[in-house]
């Protein structure tokens, strides 16, 4: 019984399009192009699911069977089509392609990868991982730290890497990964700034590494198999390591000279040497001791004092080494004449008993003498000069710490089969497979290495760092079958072979990375011959790794790139931990044998590592990678990866805003939250820049931003509007620093819009508490889209909402980010409390460096029946005790005449709504009315008699102290003014008998406020002012809007402030 199973799949328009540009562009049908593509402005990266909408559409659908998906072909291709092009996708990786005879004809072949297992993965990482540390230093770190020490330093390095290593074949099988191995797996795993930046440490290393193993060459050839062969002889005693060093310099240079022409040419190297066979036999190494020391058989060749032959007493060349002449009655060293010489077996074998012996570690300064434990010896005169004599010296000081970074390389390699995954027959299988065995097969070579060596060589050569007591052969040497040569050729090709494979892969790395895109300085890099290969970056490697020839000593190279290789370790497990935590939908690697707490125990291992080698290389080493992340961050070119940073970003964001959500900031926590209302243009550009400017002194990058506009209209017509408006919105945000983020509204009608994004702007607890907004200039203009009517109901809105609202007066006025007082004061009027908003405000500007030399002066009100005397210390107590300075007054206002002005001044204001609300004027009309009526109120402001009221009015009768026989004197005036004052008024103009007395009381007020406020705050840089509430009557809404303006008049720079109704400062800690 047959089952037909339908596959639906949802393809990407972009993806669709990139891959068919690149199959015509392998077939030679369009020019190569860089395989990007982007959605709504966003770069995206190159993917084989790929289709162009430019091929022939008659191919992609025929027939009618496929008619109702007609339209969407342009866009959405078939799955036949699509699948049939997955199966001719071939993964060719991004690097170099080498040596090319005929370019064009062998884009035209599909090589099919052909490499298994065992020859793709396992053997490059067991060449790599069986490296020079093996040959040259294995043997001295078992005879310095012990067999115990040893054990544990090789096993805490082996269990590293293969925690790397589960964490790798993780990431390895979670999709294709192509070439640049490490770099692409943790770039495409942590985002651009961790990859460039780790990316960049692990070229560091892998040079550094190709140093190391130049070094070990230069080693192996001037000390084991030609030490004939150094430029430079030691002259003095004492001089032998300098020589060396500078033998190793002058070696290195022409040794990487010859290396970097080798790769320029392109020749490719053959494989070195893969297998070494070692067989423990039981050759007979003698040992030459005097007394407990160790002598370096170099300079003699009879290990006695002296010789019998034909009953005559001889002395030696050794006699001659300590003795000042060949007699036997010459003066000799002290330790020479009190010490016997003995020979001892070098290596006893493994029924010696010589591994007790070995089990614990012998430190030792620089400059000491190599001696073996328990050997009989009799002290001699400590003034006794050691220097020229031919003992076996220690060229370095030694701990337990300065061996984990020498023995660190030895491990490295493990990378080896990920960067080949494009040379693979079944990537997904081989790299875990092939790389986790490769590491349990070193792992047991190096921990049986460790036992038999301690076992069998006797501890004194272990200690004997370049086999001066064997006759200057290779440690390891005496150990091999049917010669040490045997040893000492293998390791000196696998040496320089190494190098050469580190000469070769660091600078196509680093052309990898510069090519990328992602650290612009770099970018040159990325060029190279016509052929691919990366001339440029093969200069800068030669010339780093110069760096590490420089330093001459491979003990103090490896430390080095230990460091770098660790950190590009540490920030794989970071990578697969983080992706497992996250559970992102694209993580389903094929390897299940995996665990986040195996990847964060890895890191862990790896970041203890650095430090244990050394701390001030780790801190160097992450101050490289955190100076290259912070330049990436800011210089850098963006890209989306889909990284695992990313989702834990949201990830924590998502954390922050339910812990947010449990309940209000508390008093201490408050600060402004705000939503900025932008007004725009035609052009959709901002009418009033400096509204942001004011935004970013306020908030100096702290707290919540929302910058919002609304468009009115339909959102489908309005579309490519709305973008248009974004980006000019969040370019001026950029310019002028205002750190938050931008919405855009499409609404039928804008007051529908403001009420929107007041009531969803934000996102759970991440919600304003404050709106910011511009006073509308041309209110009195009806046709005006942001009217008084808008105004009003926003300020209702907040109000509702329990936001706080800070409206900005001659916006335009204010100072940009650029501008600084040097001097001038911020003025708050309190006139009501507010939740301390005004108070509030001031400091915060003042953190800002335009406001920070202006001085803050608050001004209260006092009634008639209030002791202003009492008040100016109450509020002096309260500044103090809530940290903020500034100068207090407090003015005394009392009720006095209504003046002429402020009649007539409402008479104007209630004639002109009254016609606006009666008359059915057109447009032309109501703007000609609206002006008349404004030239009268001008006319009645100017008046000479209407100035005199005024000025009656305003300074006269403020006082600034009251005492009680003035408030007497003055109540009963004031009886008397008001009884002859009205009459006189209602006798001047009867009409203004007919005014709601609610409105003259309210202009009243302003009037007066204004007036105190202009003598006190006329030359203030800004004006803090409590903004009055709206009338629970909607019928004066217009007449609000009067009163506000009359408040406010004659002043430059005013905000007026209108508090959420709760506390937002407090004096408590």
């Amino acid at each position: 019984m047959a089952t037909k199973i339908i596959l639906y799949a949802e393809i990407g328009v972009c993806d669709c399009k990139s891959f068919v540009l690149g199959l015509l562009a392998e077939r030679g049908v369009l020019e190569r192009q860089k395989p990007m593509c982007y959605w709504d402005g966003i770069a995206k990266e190159n993917s084989p699911f790929i289709n162009n909408a430019e091929v022939d559409r008659g191919n992609l659908y025929e027939g009618k069977n496929m008619a109702l998906f007609e339209e969407e072909m342009d866009s959405n291709p078939m799955v036949s089509s699509l699948l049939n092009k997955l199966a001719n996708y071939t993964n060719l990786t991004q690097g170099v392609v080498e040596h090319e005879a005929d370019e064009d004809s062998k884009r035209k072949e599909i090589k099919v990868p052909r490499m298994g297992t065992f020859i793709g993965v396992y053997l490059p990482c067991l060449q790599n991982i069986l490296g020079v540390i093996l040959f040259l230093r294995l043997t001295w770190i078992v005879g310095t730290a012990g067999v115990l020490e040893s054990f544990i330093i090789v096993f805490m390095c082996c269990a590293c890497t293969m925690l790397t290593a589960i964490s790798m074949s993780a990431i390895a099988t979670n999709g294709v990964v192509p070439a640049g191995g490490s770099y692409y797996m943790i770039s495409r795993s942590l985002g651009p700034e961790f990859g460039g930046a780790v990316g960049l440490c692990f070229y560091l290393g892998t040079t550094f590494a190709g140093a190391m193993y130049i070094l070990g060459t230069i080693e192996i050839l001037l000390t084991y198999i030609s030490p004939s062969a150094a430029i430079f002889k030691a002259e003095e005693v004492g001089e032998e390591t300098e020589a060396m060093l500078n033998n190793m310099r002058v070696y290195g240079t022409c040794i990487i000279i010859l290396m970097a022409i080798v790769v320029f040419v392109g020749v490719k190297y053959v494989n070195k040497l893969a297998l070494v066979f070692l067989a423990f036999c039981w050759f007979e190494v003698i040992i030459c001791l005097l007394g407990n020391r160790t002598l370096s058989k170099r300079s003699f060749d009879v290990c006695a004092k002296f010789t019998e032959s034909d009953n005559e007493t001889r002395t030696t060349t050794l006699w001659h080494l300590f003795c000042d002449s060949s007699s036997l009655n010459a003066t000799c060293d002290d330790y020479f004449s009190l010490n016997n010489v003995t020979e001892i077996q070098g290596i006893p074998g493994v029924m010696s008993g010589v591994l007790i012996d070995n089990l614990w570690s012998t430190y030792s300064e620089k400059g000491s003498i190599v001696e073996k434990k328990g050997q009989p010896s009799v002290a001699g005169s400590e003034d006794t000069k050691m220097g020229g004599l031919p003992y076996v010296f220690t060229d370095i000081m030694t701990y337990f710490t300065m061996l984990v970074g020498i023995y660190f390389p030895s491990v490295t390699g493990i990378m080896a089969g990920s960067n080949r995954s494009g040379d693979l027959k079944d990537a997904q299988k081989s790299i875990p497979t092939g790389t986790i065995l490769a590491i349990s097969t070193t792992s047991f070579i190096y921990l049986s290495c460790i036992v038999l060596f301690g076992a069998c060589i006797e501890g004194v050569i272990l200690r004997d760092k370049f086999g001066e007591a064997v006759n200057g052969n290779l440690v390891v040497g005496t150990l091999a079958w049917p010669s040490p040569w045997v040893i000492v050729i293998g390791s000196f090709f696998s040496t320089c072979g190494a190098g050469l494979q580190s000469l070769t892969g660091a600078p196509r790395l680093l052309q990898a990375i510069a090519r990328d895109g992602i650290v612009p300085f770099i970018q040159v890099f990325g060029h190279g011959k016509a052929n691919g290969e990366p001339t440029w970056a093969l200069l800068l490697t030669a010339g780093i790794c110069e760096i590490g020839i420089l330093i001459a000593s491979l003990d103090s190279v490896a430390p080095i790139l230990s460091m770098f290789f660790l950190m590009c370790y540490m920030f794989v497990n970071l990578a697969c931990a983080v992706q497992t935590l996250l559970r992102t939908p694209n993580w389903r690697p094929r390897f299940k044998y995996y665990h986040w707490t195996l990847s964060f125990l890895g890191m862990s291992l790896c970041l203890a590592l650095m430090f244990i080698c050394s701390w001030y290389y780790a801190l160097i080493a992450m101050l490289i990678a955190g100076c290259i992340y912070k330049y990436i961050e800011y210089r850098g070119a963006e890209k989306e990866w889909g990284d695992g940073i990313r989702g834990l970003s949201l990830n924590a964001a998502r954390y922050a805003l339910l812990r947010v959500e449990d309940g209000p900031p508390h008093t201490k926590n408050w600060r402004p939250q705000l939503l900025v209302l932008l007004n725009l243009d035609s052009e959709q550009l901002v009418k009033h820049p400096r509204l942001l400017s004011f935004t970013s002194q306020l908030k100096a990058g702290k707290g919540l931003t929302i910058v919002g506009s609304v468009l009115q209209g339909i959102y489908l017509d309005k579309c490519t509007e709305t973008q248009k408006a974004e980006e000019n919105v969040k370019a001026l945000m950029g310019v002028e620093k205002t750190k938050g983020f931008c919405q855009i509204v499409v609404s039928p009608n804008y007051r529908d819009g403001i009420s929107y994004l007041i009531q969803s702007a934000g996102l759970g607890g991440m919600k304003h508490n404050t709106v910011l907004m511009a006073w509308p200039q041309s209110w009195k203009q009806t046709e005006n889209r942001f009217s008084w009517k808008n105004f009003v109901d926003t300020v209702r809105e907040t109000t509702a909402a329990q936001q706080a609202l800070l409206v900005a007066k001659n916006i335009d006025l204010f100072p940009t980010n650029q501008e600084r007082f040097m001097e001038g004061n911020i003025d708050v009027w309190w006139i009501v409390h507010d939740g301390g908003m005004l108070m509030l405000l001031p400091f915060l500007l003042r953190q800002h460096k335009v406001w920070r030399k202006c001085k803050m002066r608050i001004f209260t009100v006092a009634q008639m029946d209030d002791n202003s005397i009492q008040m100016k210390k109450d509020l002096q107590m309260f500044l103090y005790h809530l940290r903020l300075n500034a100068e207090v007054e407090v003015v005394e206002m009392f009720e006095n005449d209504i003046s002429a002005f402020t009649y007539e001044k409402t008479l104007m204001m209630e004639q002109r709504s009254q016609m606006l609300k009666q008359m059915q004027l057109s447009k032309n009309e109501r703007e000609r009315e609206a002006q008349l009526i404004h030239d009268r109120n001008t006319a009645s402001h100017s008046a000479p008699a209407v100035k005199e009221s005024v000025a009656a009015a305003a300074p006269e009768k403020v006082h600034m102290t009251w005492t009680k026989e003035k408030f007497v004197a003055e109540k009963h005036k004031n009886k008397d003014s008001n009884a002859s004052g009205f009459k006189d008024i209602f006798n001047m103009k009867p009409e203004w008998g007919n005014l709601n007395q609610s409105n003259v009381r309210r202009m009243h007020t302003a009037v007066k406020l204004n007036g105190v406020v202009l003598n006190k705050s006329q030359h203030a840089q800004l004006v803090l002012l409590n903004m009055p509430g709206p009338p629970k009557n909607r019928k004066g809404d217009e007449n609000y809007m009067e009163f506000l303006e009359v408040l406010t008049e004659g002043l430059d720079r005013v905000l007026l402030v209108r508090g959420s109704g709760r506390e937002v400062i407090t004096i408590y800690s």
